[in-house]
């Protein structure tokens, strides 16, 4: 479970920090490129974590992160925010959150 966690973490770390960026380009959002650059390097370090051998450290950083993610991007999507970002981030942050937890239980 933790090869599939890892690698999630690392795609979805890398979609969040260019997402960031995108938003910050396309409306010139800082708010946007910082909180995207920030999860993402963050996803990053969770998915590096895990691969060097950090498992329950890994797991923790990237199951907060998803859980954040999945909070502030999910109930925007369901109140009409659309696919890009709300319903992207959002649904990825929940499917991290459950590869988390189901690695954290098999750990």
């Amino acid at each position: 479970m933790l090869d599939p966690t890892r690698l999630f973490y690392y795609l979805f770390g890398l979609l969040t920090l260019i997402g960031g960026i995108q938003a910050f380009v396309s409306v010139k959002s800082k708010p946007s490129l910082i909180a995207g650059g920030i999860s993402g390097i963050l996803l990053l370090v969770a998915g590096w974590l895990l691969q060097s051998g950090q498992i329950m450290p890994g797991l923790i950083l990237g199951l907060i992160i998803c859980l954040g993610l999945a909070g502030r991007f999910l109930p925007k999507f369901f109140k009409g925010g659309g696919w890009w970002p709300a319903g992207v981030e959002g649904w990825l942050g929940l499917i991290g959150l459950v590869l988390s937890v189901m690695a954290l239980v098999k750990k």
